[in-house]
């Protein structure tokens, strides 16, 4: 069977065993008033940053003044910890020590300057040169800081950028070397560099796996050579590779290999053809050699040994998701209305819709997400300046022309693909004036402000041709006018604002309709509205005249589903033509989300969700826009382009593929309670498939008693598909419980076109969807077309 025990006490190959490593003494733990200098520790030195100066600088610590508000803006400590991996920071109130580390793989950007809202807003006394954010990854707040001097704002500045950079380009071995090694130096209570068997008990707690006594003896003592009953040295370095050691790994490699225990160039081309590699090719072997061999001597003969063997199936060629797919890989000059568009609503809100808190923060990072069209609910401000928030609500308000700098500053950081601004806009004709006016003034060139030339007026442009714009979708005033010179048009369906409406007016005894000017749009913000000219949806039915490609109709989630399920064909063959944006019904009161997949399967290309909400919803948008380079265009199948489309989700056809998951084992699962040692999690792996309805199904393995560190399953899962080119593949982790919901540890979606076959690692993420490594999956993919 190949989900082995690691419990099974198996030396390695002499051919395979990587050459012993020496361990450091192990440093220090942080001291609170962070005065002395310590030596770097062997992460650093791993990771060649030993005589950085900015790397040494944040290893003595700095006092930063942390901002939070006009009032609230303290001194604290701040220091980089020895594993390289973590800043240690102090609190007034001590908490938890996992409550005072954040980690630099977290980390999503660092900026100088007043280069966030809360430092533009609240630091404006301190010069642009002591300034210094940090927005992570996820739903964690932004740190703003203010240094003593522009020296050492730069210094930890580009300290975190150099080891950001670094992290990044680890490879998963190295990742896992580093991370055990920062739990043996937590485990080492005494600090001598030395680890006792109460020790190493206390590490295996530390790891997520609750070992047998008698059997973590036996394996302290096979490396304890020296009969003293403490490792050290080379003794540590023994046990941590017994530790690691992956039975399944070995007894694959063996398969392959034959009797000498390496993989020759051939042998390895087997494996990759066993593997479903497309076009594997001896060069192509020999290629994986040279870069995932660790040994020098079996690279200069073209061998591979089971080190490099692992090194290739933990780096991204050896994970589930297509590194060809990674990159933009799709034809990118199709009219907009053939790509699924990654798509925000109520762009601006960090929390709920009620009482949550507006600030410009959210659009960086919907843009960071690869989010392509965002929300703008524009009201009437103070001071002829128009503001953006949910109207009739608690939430706070920002000002319409500092979103629109954040348009201009973060849009393109990520992605070079057009950005659509969804405008709600419940101005008066004053400010719709000078909205316009800014959306001139600040885009510029950005700004798409008339048909392109070679265009031609029935078909859309395409992302391609629009790379580096700024689209506006918004109301077009028609032919005929009032007599006030301005047009009255035709209100978008807009349940979602009828709805948000009547709540607010309830609670501030305000009509509905008391909204000063409703329904009139300024010629200056209409003359913007070019190829995302909003109108109401009154037909699914093509008229008699020339197709409208440039009109966008915006449907709630209500409205949408009854469509899929009365017309569910008509529906399809009319988002060929046009854009749709579908958002969230205004009774979501704590902005939850709706599943996305069903607006998907009939064509919809602006699927807006609330991405300040973390959950399903959210992995699978994250999923279906994971691939051609995160750019936040996919090009849906061919079935949801073609005008004369038969395809209809609720009918798509008989079974046309299998997916076969063999789930194998997992690696180094998170702790849910790291303050607790002896919270060990019981895991389970559900397997999903998000699709047509008549595709969507969940299946599960048992669970694992006391063991996240290195569990094994060895289950096979299967699921017959209808629309596989539809399919997002969702892998769950959880851990059991007997008495409540399972908790959350883990998850991984992509789309079913970009999973590779074979044995594959799945490298999962957390629930705001950072990166929980060394966390892994093992798994045999295998899918059937027939």
């Amino acid at each position: 069977m190949l989900c082995g025990r690691w419990r099974r006490s198996r030396r390695p190959p002499e051919e395979s065993a990587a050459p012993a490593r020496v361990v450091a003494p192990l440093a220090l733990p942080p001291s609170p008033d962070g005065a002395a200098s310590r030596p770097a520790s062997r992460a650093l030195k791993k990771m060649g940053l030993t005589e950085d100066e900015d790397v040494l600088a944040m290893l003595r610590g700095s006092r930063l003044r942390k901002i939070r508000s006009r009032t609230w803006q303290k001194e604290r400590l701040y220091r980089l910890q020895e594993d390289g991996l973590s800043v240690w920071f102090q609190r007034r109130i001590s908490r938890a020590p996992s409550r005072h580390l954040f980690f630099v793989q977290h980390i999503e950007a660092v900026r100088q300057g007043h280069q966030s809202e809360g430092l533009r807003r609240f630091a404006a006394a301190f010069p642009p040169a002591l300034c210094l954010t940090i927005a992570f990854r996820g739903h964690r707040k932004n740190l703003d800081l203010v240094a003593h001097s522009a020296e050492e704002a730069q210094r930890w500045a580009r300290g975190l950028d150099k080891l950001r950079a670094r992290l990044e380009a680890m490879s998963q071995r190295e990742l896992l070397d580093h991370w055990i090694h920062s739990y043996l130096h937590r485990a080492d209570s005494d600090q001598d560099s030395k680890m006792s068997f109460k020790e190493v008990k206390g590490l295996l707690r530390m790891v997520n796996v609750d070992m047998n006594d008698m059997y973590a003896y036996r394996l302290f003592k096979e490396c304890d050579r020296s009969n003293d009953e403490r490792l050290e040295e080379a003794e540590i370095e023994e046990f941590v590779r017994q530790l690691l050691k992956r039975p399944e790994l070995e007894e694959l490699f063996r398969r392959f290999s034959g009797e000498d225990l390496v993989l020759s160039a051939p042998e390895l081309l087997d494996f990759l053809e066993a593997q479903g590699e497309a076009g594997a090719t001896l060069a192509h072997a020999k290629r994986l050699i040279q870069t995932y061999e660790l040994h020098e001597t079996a690279k200069r003969h073209e061998l591979m040994t089971l080190d490099g063997f692992m090194m290739y199936l933990l780096s991204p060629e050896g994970a589930a998701l297509d590194p060809a797919h990674a990159a933009v890989f799709q034809d990118m000059g199709q009219p907009l209305a053939h790509y699924f568009i990654s798509s925000s609503h109520n762009t601006y809100l960090t929390d709920s819709q009620i009482g949550g808190l507006s600030s410009t923060e959210a659009y960086v990072r919907a843009f960071a997400q690869g989010c392509r069209c965002v929300e703008l609910d524009c009201w009437e401000g103070p001071g002829g300046e128009p503001v953006i928030y949910h109207g009739h609500t608690l939430t706070s308000k920002i000002l319409f022309r500092d979103v629109v700098q954040a348009v201009r500053d973060h849009a393109f950081t990520l992605s070079p693909y057009p950005v659509i601004l969804s405008l709600e806009n419940h101005c008066g004709l004053e400010q719709q004036a000078v909205m316009a006016r800014h959306l001139r003034t600040i885009l510029g060139d950005m700004l798409v402000t008339e048909a392109l030339g070679t265009q031609d007026p029935e078909v859309l442009p395409s992302p391609e041709q629009l790379k580096g714009r700024v689209l506006v979708k918004g109301k077009k005033l028609p032919g005929a006018q009032a007599k006030d010179g301005h047009v009255l048009s035709d209100r978008e369906e807009q349940e979602e604002e009828e709805d948000g409406q009547a709540v607010g007016a309830a609670r501030q005894g305000t009509p509905a309709e008391a909204r000063p000017q409703a329904g009139q749009i300024a010629p200056e913000l209409s003359a913007l509205a070019v190829y995302c000219c909003a109108t109401r949806l009154q037909t699914l039915q093509p008229g008699p005249g020339p197709i409208r490609p440039c009109q966008v109709s915006s449907l709630s989630e209500r409205k949408a589903r009854k469509l899929l399920r009365e017309a569910g064909n008509s529906f399809v063959r009319h988002n060929t033509r046009q854009l749709t944006r579908v958002y969230p019904l205004g009774l979501r009161m704590n902005s939850t989300n709706y599943s996305p997949q069903e607006m998907w399967n009939a064509g919809c290309q602006l699927v807006a969700l609330n991405f300040q909400t973390p959950g399903y919803e959210m992995d699978l948008n994250a999923g279906r826009f994971l691939v051609n380079g995160r750019c936040g265009y996919v090009l849906k199948p061919s079935c949801l382009r073609q005008l004369g489309t038969a395809f209809d989700p609720a009918c798509p056809g008989p079974p046309s593929t299998t997916l076969t998951v063999q789930v194998l084992t997992a690696q180094q699962l998170p702790k849910l309670n790291a303050e607790k040692p002896s919270s060990i999690v019981d895991p389970l792996v559900r397997v999903e498939v998000h699709g047509v309805p008549a595709d969507c199904a969940r299946k599960e393995t048992g669970h694992v008693l006391n063991n996240g560190f290195n569990p094994c399953w060895g289950q096979t899962l299967q699921f017959l598909l209808r629309a596989p080119e539809l399919a997002l593949v969702r892998f769950v982790v959880e851990d059991y419980d007997t008495t409540s919901p399972n908790d959350f540890v883990g998850q991984f979606t992509l789309p079913l076109s970009s999973l590779k076959q074979g044995y594959r690692h799945i490298h999962l993420l957390s629930r705001d969807g950072a990166p929980l490594s060394p966390a892994t999956l093992f798994v045999h993919i295998c899918v059937q077309h027939f």
